[in-house]
């Protein structure tokens, strides 16, 4: 063989290197986006809209567990539990309610105690201030669900978020509204031989400095402090991050950061916050001071310990359009620290509701080289979920799992974003 055939044919294998390469590397990049539908709402006897505030729950076996905001049996919303057999998911309905003095409209989820009894809040029912319930599993398969407390306005309204719950099986959640001051709560539930007491430990006012109106679930520290945030109020009534702490039975609130809608800052808190494991607390803000997000865009913030001080940055602006905006839910860390969440709109899709547009994204901020960077891993397109209101939640494995308010194959229709919602899996 001549030099020049040599040549050229070395250059051929090292084409086809090359492509082999490049089709890997776009495969590897659609599995590392790719959506799995595990389960479409119908919106009838299953239920509709899944989840607004809060996320899903897995059981010991990796069962999902979760809420629609309405529909069922009942009409007035539903706790749902899916269940995985060989390659299929089966949805089943544990409760339906009936509204009024059964409760209505579960938006947050649920949440399990050591004894495998779910908890969780509906926003109306009750007295219409909403309740707090207990779904507890019978010895035959079924689930027995008893109300443990009924709000009054005076001690809360409005449960939107979902609860919190220590070791001795004591439950703390919020309320947005209501209270002495009428702009929310911080309440426990604590049981002493099967009866359930509550007590507000915090009613949130406007004094100029403290948070109004919590709207995602509370988180606690091993010393047993509580952690939220407020969608307003504050310094700057732009939102606020505060801290319960207890001493000989008394709560006194600190608030550990206002937010400001300026120089950077984002504003609007919609979601919660989660520990870092060096005690540092993160979260997203639904608006940000940034060209372009006049109304929306949002954050994801930082606020460092150090001694008794936090000291705040935003470790990523949204821009919207592919990249996301809105959102509003919490985040969520794997086991290597990086971070995860939902936008609910951005992305990409035609969806359009109240001026925004895109039908959501799932994304992840990662620490790289110093800095922290934002990836996009799945836009929403409406057949496939749109609106992703809810937190997402990782399996051993680092699937991520969520649901998407609207969207998906059911017959529902609320203005420019038909479907039922849906609960979805992202597969690395």
């Amino acid at each position: 063989m001549s030099m020049k055939s040599k040549r050229l044919s070395v250059a051929w294998v090292l084409c086809l290197i090359m492509l082999a390469l490049i089709l890997t590397l776009a495969r590897n990049v659609w599995a590392a986006s790719k959506e799995r539908v595990l389960y479409n709402f119908n919106g009838a006897s299953d239920g509709e809209f899944p989840i607004w505030y809060g996320s899903l729950v897995f059981d010991k076996k990796g069962q999902l567990y979760g809420t629609t905001s309405w529909g069922g049996p009942k009409g007035y919303g539903t706790v749902f539990q899916l269940s995985h057999s060989k390659s299929a998911w089966k949805q089943t309905v544990l409760y339906s309610f009936a509204g009024n003095g059964d409760g209505a409209q579960p938006d947050p989820g649920v949440i399990f105690d050591a004894a495998g009894n779910l908890y969780g809040t509906t926003v109306q029912g009750g007295s219409q201030h909403g309740t707090v319930f207990e779904l507890s599993p019978d010895s035959g398969g079924g689930w027995t669900k008893t109300i443990i407390h009924t709000f009054t306005g005076a001690d809360g309204d409005e449960p939107v978020s979902g609860l919190a719950v220590d070791k001795a099986g004591n439950l703390y959640g919020t309320t947005t509204l209501g209270g002495t001051y009428g702009f929310g709560t911080v309440f426990e539930m604590s049981n002493s031989g099967g009866t359930w007491t509550e007590s507000v430990l915090h009613s949130f006012n406007n004094d100029g400095t403290d948070g109004q109106e919590p709207f995602d679930a509370l988180i606690m520290d091993k010393a047993g402090s509580l952690y939220g945030t407020t969608l307003y109020g504050g310094t700057y009534n732009a939102g606020a991050v505060f801290e319960l702490k207890s001493s000989n039975g008394t709560w006194t609130e600190n608030v550990l950061y206002s937010f400001k809608y300026s120089q950077g800052d984002g504003a609007y808190p919609q979601g919660g916050v989660v520990f870092d494991k060096m005690g540092n607390l993160y979260g997203t803000t639904v608006y940000a001071a940034a060209s372009g997000c006049n109304n929306g865009c949002g954050t994801v913030y930082e606020l460092k310990h150090s001694r008794a001080t936090w000291t705040e940055s935003v470790l990523y602006t949204f821009r919207g359009g592919k990249d996301g905006d809105f959102p509003n839910a919490g985040l969520t860390f794997d086991a290597t620290g990086n971070l995860y969440g939902t936008t609910s709109f951005g992305g990409g899709g035609s969806c359009s509701l109240n001026g925004f547009l895109g039908c959501g994204t799932v994304y992840k901020v990662s620490h790289q080289k110093g800095a922290w960077k934002e990836s996009v891993l799945h836009w929403f397109d409406s057949k496939h979920g749109s609106d992703p209101q809810a937190a997402v939640i990782l399996d051993k494995r680092g699937n991520l799992y969520g649901t998407a308010f609207y969207g998906g194959s059911g017959a529902c229709n609320s203005g420019n974003l038909p479907g039922c919602g849906l609960v979805f899996e992202i597969t690395p």
